[in-house]
């Protein structure tokens, strides 16, 4: 029976996988708006650009405040909730922090 084996980045060394240390999460993504602000879960942004809504069939105005904004990982998208409209995810370049 031969037995696996990973490489352990942190260490540098190679070691057995029923050994190997869970992989480490990364949550310190920086999302920043249009300005550069940074922002975080549970701000409110407001839109800076006319946007269309993909299987909506409504536009978003620009000045549109959005309130209780979640980070998803991704450092360009954040998942936000607006009436009428379900699992919303704007890109940060189109909002800036109120």
């Amino acid at each position: 029976m031969s037995e696996e084996y990973i490489y352990d980045e942190a260490s540098g060394e190679w070691v057995a996988a029923a050994d190997a240390p869970p992989p480490a999460r990364d949550d310190s993504v920086e999302v920043r708006d249009a300005l550069g602000n940074l922002l975080a879960d549970g701000d409110q942004v407001t839109l800076i650009k006319d946007l269309k809504v993909k299987g909506a069939g409504q536009t978003l105005k620009r000045g549109t405040l959005i309130k209780s904004i979640r980070l998803t990982g991704d450092p360009q998208e954040i998942d936000c909730r607006f009436e009428g409209i379900k699992g919303l995810v704007l890109r940060a370049e189109f909002v800036r922090k109120r």
